[in-house]
């Protein structure tokens, strides 16, 4: 299925926006920064717009508000009855995105090559947190948790400081919901996520509102082994995953899907230092989730099996029926509407289609529906694994 590829939930500062797909890449011994057609200039705080291929903010913005504020009636849900959650996919190289796929604010537009570090060079880890579109709206969705994560590294050698982040190339808005082109037949997407690494920590940016702190103290040779591993894994994880979908908020309820963001690329990275021999700091260390709540998922098919021209008519119109409320570009009044449209589906009617692994399921919506957590993930031990991230 051709896709536009764009990446999600975790919008911050240093850098988003339209470049079709920055990829890290390894030339010679540093990763380098790929840039496609960047489009409007940088911008330099992250933030979700609108342009000709890019869902509206509001949607994104909206979603996250309902999520943290409201209640429901509760409901029922069935049990699992196979191996979950599924398995994020992984592919073997990055894609171009296609050009129909735009963003107001320029993905990683002061994205730098990876240095070498030197062997015997001591590196500091830092922790980095701030509220999502701090850059728009202060620290409004700071007091709804609603955070986005990196990393920062400084050298005792050089003294210079490095962000290294993983955020979507198109906004929010396009990782999470697709754009219903006239033209074809099957919503089309905009939902790659990707890697940016550039010299510098906004000390203001991040100490302000969120969080700077140092967790760990890596060697050089540290460094270089895990930038050979982020090349590895920004090449082959290309999409950015909204939702983590659960049975229930419970504690140890089943989960169907895991989602795939800037927190989860953060706590690879803490996972993979771990592996190489770091020790972290006994600090706590929490992360902002997005929960859908269903009984078991029902796998639908992929766009050629419901789109295609022996898909099922009626079910490739039921799924494009349910996105299009979520359609950009819209007046107040149409917003307005089509929120209500969208509490008669998820709520009234419990339904909700999510795409992941290129793929659509069904899922039967129950309580709460959604919710917005801020939960302590903590920080790994030495050489120990975390399976699921």
């Amino acid at each position: 299925a051709r896709r536009g590829v764009s990446p999600g939930p975790c919008p911050r500062g240093q850098g988003l926006g339209p470049a079709p797909g920055w990829a890290v890449r390894r030339s010679g011994s540093r990763l380098m920064a790929q840039a496609g057609n960047i489009g409007p200039g940088a911008e330099g705080r992250r933030g979700a717009g609108a342009a000709p291929g890019r869902a509206s903010w509001r949607w994104a913005l909206a979603l996250l508000w309902l999520a943290a504020t409201w209640c429901w009636p509760r409901a029922s849900g069935s049990a699992p009855s196979r191996r979950w959650p599924v398995p994020y996919k992984r592919f073997s190289f990055r894609p171009e995105p296609d050009p129909y796929c735009q963003a107001k604010y320029t993905f990683c537009p002061t994205g730098s090559p990876v240095p070498v570090m030197k062997g015997d060079d001591v590196i500091d880890v830092f922790r980095l947190q701030a509220p999502v579109w701090e850059f728009k709206y202060g620290d409004l969705l700071g007091h709804l948790k609603i955070m986005h994560d990196a990393i920062g590294f400084r050298s005792k050698l050089t003294g210079k400081n490095y962000t290294m982040e993983w955020y979507e190339l198109f906004q929010l808005g396009n990782c999470t919901f697709p754009h219903m082109r006239p033209e074809m037949n099957a919503p089309f997407w905009c939902n790659q996520g990707a890697a940016c690494f550039f010299e510098g920590i906004d000390d203001t940016h991040w100490k302000e509102n969120g969080t700077l702190v140092l967790v760990a103290t890596i060697s050089g040779n540290m460094f270089n082994k895990m930038a050979k591993w982020v090349k590895q894994d920004n090449e082959t994880g290309i999409y950015y995953e909204t939702w983590t979908v659960q049975a229930s908020p419970a504690k140890g309820a089943e989960t169907w899907f895991e989602s795939y963001d800037c927190s989860k690329f953060v706590l690879r990275t803490y996972k993979k230092l771990a592996e190489l021999g770091a020790e972290f700091k006994k600090i706590e260390t929490n992360y902002t989730r997005i929960f859908l709540y269903s009984g078991e998922p029902t796998y639908l098919g992929n766009e050629t099996s419901v789109f295609g021209p022996s898909g099922n008519k009626s079910l490739a119109l039921a799924i494009k029926r349910f996105y299009y409320p979520f359609k950009p570009h819209l007046s107040t009044k149409e917003f307005l509407l089509s929120l209500l449209q969208i509490f008669d589906a998820v709520i009234i009617h419990r339904q909700f289609y999510l795409f992941y692994n290129f793929e659509y399921w069904f899922l039967p919506m129950k309580y709460p529906f959604i919710k917005i957590t801020y939960e302590e993930i903590p920080l790994p031990n030495r050489n120990k694994t975390f399976p699921g991230l």
